[in-house]
């Protein structure tokens, strides 16, 4: 089963951010609560968590200049 990692609203005014770095890569297995990316905003670069345990099986946004709204996806993590 497929997890989609979405750009997260990190605060009441956030309508977009940037991936600043994924701290897992392709292929690598990640755990629910584990750090999975470093997600820039105007105001702070926040380490955010994934919601989900499994293999980390696409990254679709790795630009670190890419603006990407809230709720956009930008990965997949495989679940089962």
């Amino acid at each position: 089963m497929e997890f989609e990692v979405v750009m997260p609203r990190l605060g009441s005014e956030m309508t977009e951010g940037s991936v600043a770095r994924w701290l897992k890569q392709e292929g690598e297995r990640v755990e629910k609560g584990e750090p999975l990316m470093e997600i820039e905003t105007e105001k702070a670069v926040v380490s955010v968590e994934s919601m989900a345990s499994g293999v980390l099986t696409k990254i679709l946004v790795a630009d670190p200049e890419a603006v990407i709204p809230v709720g956009q996806i930008i990965g997949i993590i495989e679940t089962a």
